[in-house]
This record gives C-alpha cells, structure tokens and sequence, in this order.
C-alpha cells in the first residue's frame, strides 16, 4: 500500500498529491515489467490506495521509530491484499478524487474487507493514466 504526505486543509494540493501516488505506482510497475524482460524473471506488483486523515508519531523508547496508524492506513493495506496482480486496486472515494483528475477507474465490484465489510472497489486504468513520466531509471 501505498502512502504519502496529505498535511493540511488545501483540497487541490491533496487531490494533486493522490495523482503523483498514482503515477508513482503506474511507474513502479513498468520499471518492474522493464526488470522482468531484462531478467527473464516474472516479478508482479499489487498496489492499494486510499486516503484520509491519520495519526502519525514517533513510538518506542529504545528503538524510536516514525509511524502512521487508523482506519485509512488499515484500508489502504486491504486495498493491496485485496488487489490483483498488476493492478492499483482503490475506494469508490479515492475513485472518484481520481476521476476527476482525470483518471478512468473501473468498478471491481463489493470487495469483503476485513473489519470494514463489503466495499465497493475500482481498478485505475494504467493504459489511459496520464503519461508524465515519473523518470525512474
């Protein structure tokens, strides 16, 4: 699952932040199809996406680590296990964030979630994503 700094009240720029999410995982994936024909391995991503508020924080004494933690983090891991190969699996409301952006989204249908029940779930459509090239090499 994929995460990324949303701070503040500023729509546009969190609407603008899940789109560089989303253009990261497209890039992820073709940098992973890239490795696959260069090695003759089949290696295959998953990628779930939500968004929301969280609670972030530095826990432990010894070995203090920076986390995040709620029910948006919980839902963008069951986007992921959830999801299938190859795909970034979303929430109707991230879908729809997106769709606006430009993105087209297609329904996956009710999805059963752990300790949320049934959600219903897109699929971003990589092939008509916006092509702006994330320039991993």
């Amino acid at each position: 699952s994929l995460l990324s700094g949303l701070s503040g009240y500023d729509r546009d720029r969190q609407q603008a932040q899940m789109g560089n999410m989303v253009e990261f995982a497209i890039a992820l994936i073709g940098k992973l199809d890239g490795i696959n024909r260069h090695s003759f391995n089949s290696f295959r991503l998953r990628v779930g996406i939500n968004h929301g508020p969280v609670i972030a924080g530095v826990i432990g004494a010894r070995k203090p680590q920076y986390d995040i933690w709620g029910n948006t983090v919980n839902v963008a891991s069951r986007m992921e296990s959830t999801g299938e190969l190859g795909k970034i699996q979303v929430t109707e409301e991230t879908s729809d964030v997106l769709q606006k952006l430009g993105y087209s989204c297609e329904c996956r249908g009710l999805i059963n979630v752990k300790g949320k029940g049934e959600l219903t779930t897109f699929f971003v459509c990589t092939d008509m994503s916006k092509q702006q090239g994330m320039g991993l090499s």
